[in-house]
Order: C-alpha cells, then structure tokens, then sequence
C-alpha cells in the first residue's frame, strides 16, 4: 500500500481543499467509484444526496447527486478554500471570471460558489469548516491537479487575484513559474499545477477544452481500466490533451483518461511503487 502522506492543503485558505463529483445518481457512482478505485463511502453531513469517497480511511472526495437539482453539467470540480465566499465571487467578476452557482449556504459547515476562469475552466470556492487529513499533491497523495489552459501565466494572474496568492501567510501557497508552466506550493510540495498548451473553448471534445483536469492514482492501472468498463464507463482515446499534446507527455503506460457512466471526465494514474 502507497502511503497518502503530504501537506494538509485544506488547512490553507487558496489551495485546494476539496474535489466533488456532481452526479445524476448517488448509488450508481459509488458503485462505479467503488469498483474502478478502491473507495469506501460514508455518509456526509450536507444530507442524503452526498457521500464522502475514502481510500485507506483518508477522504479523498465527495460526490453529490445535485446535478439536475443545480442544473450543472455531471463533472468534477476542484473547491479552493477562501476566508469570504461573497468577496472571493466579486473578485472573480471583477477579473473576468464568470460566477454560475452561489454563494449557495450547506449549513452547518460553509458556504460555496461554482465559477469558470475567463478561458472557460470551470473551479469552485468554498468558505467554512474543511474535511479533516484531506490533500492533494504531485507524489504520494491519492489525487493531483492540473489546470489545462491557453496561457498559465495569464490564468495565475486570475487565480492568484482571486484567491489571493500572493497575499497569503508566508509558506501556505507559493508560485513558482517554470518553463510554460506555473506550479503551486504548499509546505514545499507540489499541489497543484498550471498549464500552457493547445485548448478549444468552444471543441465538442471536452478534454480540448480548458478545465481543471483531475487525477486519481490507483496501484493497479489494469485492473482499474477494466473496471471501468465493466461498470458501465469508457476510456477516452487521445490523451488529456486530446491528441494534440507534446509527444513527450502522452505516458500511456502510466495513465489514461477516463469518462464515468454519466459522462464526467478524470484521468486514472498509476502509482509509483517506491513512493511512500
């Protein structure tokens, strides 16, 4: 078993602090989940249409069967912790950004806004009590985060704007610039990262298009791509990128993107066997 080690990012108010799948039908994606990766599934506290998925005991995400009460489409989407859901969604406005869902209250414990970045992307905030031990990272936690966008310096510009980057307590979220690339830090470690490359706003395939991109990592990429469809989901051929990526970062062998039975989008990763 890969140990699930790193920085608690939720406790930092502008990194990730949460991933949520809103679905059709609560039963039907934890079955999926359940199969495809490994999960365990608890109650939430915000009601019956929501569960927490858990691996080795850590949540990793939530799924919420509130896509048609919300009229969203059926995706994943990663939450940023802010101090002030209503300041956080009049900077996204005021930066181009595009506010669909929200401030919406989930009491007892916060409140949250879905948006999209100005290239299309979509993303949430969140305000409130956090899931305790919950992370993200680039190496030993069960998920990763990848922002696919036409410009990763314009789009830091934006999220750094709106979450408040550069303003946030020395060593909570630093942003390191590389290459065509725009990598987020907490404590050190890689949570997140931002992307250039090519994206279609407007591409009837949407891994073309600008969005967060999700991953899960799994110690058995075989046996995961065929419980993928053996419940009732699809492999999407092409790559994260839709077939129109560098050559050197299409890794077959170690991940492959992956459509639920619903039609959300996520990438399945393999774990590294001397991590942890």
């Amino acid at each position: 078993m890969v140990a699930v080690t790193g920085p608690m990012t939720a406790e930092a108010a502008g990194a990730p602090c949460w991933l949520s799948l809103a679905a059709r039908d609560l039963d039907t994606a934890q079955r999926f989940y359940g199969a495809v990766l490994g999960w365990t599934f608890r109650p939430a506290s915000l009601g019956e249409a929501y569960a927490v998925g858990e691996r080795d005991g850590v949540p990793v995400a939530g799924i919420a069967a509130v896509a048609a009460e919300l009229a969203v489409p059926v995706a994943w989407t990663v939450f940023f912790a802010v101090d002030d859901a209503d300041a956080a969604v009049a900077r996204i406005r005021e930066r181009g950004g595009t506010v669909g869902v929200g401030p919406v209250a989930y009491p007892p414990r916060g409140r949250a806004a879905l948006a999209t970045d100005p290239e299309g992307a979509a993303f949430g905030v969140w305000e409130g009590r956090l899931v305790s031990r919950w992370h993200v990272g680039e190496r030993q936690a069960p998920a990763w985060l990848e922002l696919h966008t036409r410009d990763a310096f314009a789009a830091a510009v934006f999220y750094g704007g709106v979450l408040r980057w550069a303003e946030a307590d020395p060593g909570c979220c630093d942003v390191s610039y590389e290459e065509e690339r725009v990598v987020l830090r907490r404590e050190g470690q890689a949570v997140a990262r931002l992307d250039s490359g090519p994206v279609e706003s407007a591409s009837p395939r949407p891994q073309l298009r600008p969005r967060w991109l999700v991953r899960f990592r799994v110690p058995d990429l075989a046996a995961s791509k065929a419980a993928v469809v053996e419940h009732g989901g699809s492999l999407v051929p092409g790559g994260e990128w839709g077939g129109v990526h560098r050559p050197e970062d299409d890794d077959t062998d170690r991940r492959v993107v992956v459509r639920d039975p619903d039609g959300a989008l996520f990438t399945l990763e393999v774990e590294d066997a001397g991590e942890g």
